[in-house]
């Protein structure tokens, strides 16, 4: 998967590509990014009900988080209510 930095027209941007492999351990998914221009590898367990998109999120957060950028912001909270 590989995810662009936008910029302002005018400055130059810094393209990011992230690559990332799934491994079935068992019960388990072995989910590891690694980030293509510094070869930054984390890795994350992940029970194989999340989905890929989900663990694919996880694992980039953690991936931005070692390389020391800025995160994304959480998904809005679900709250609960009736409706009509």
């Amino acid at each position: 998967m590989a995810g662009r930095d936008d910029t302002p027209s005018g400055q130059q941007h810094s393209e990011q590509r992230v690559f990332f492999e799934f491994t079935r351990l068992g019960q388990q998914v072995r989910v590891a990014a690694i980030d293509e221009a510094t070869g930054t590898e984390v890795v994350i367990i992940c029970p194989p009900q999340l989905g890929q998109p989900q663990m694919q999120r996880m694992a980039l957060q953690k991936l931005r988080h070692k390389l020391g950028l800025p995160q994304d912001p959480p998904p809005p909270p679900v709250r609960s209510g009736k409706y009509a």
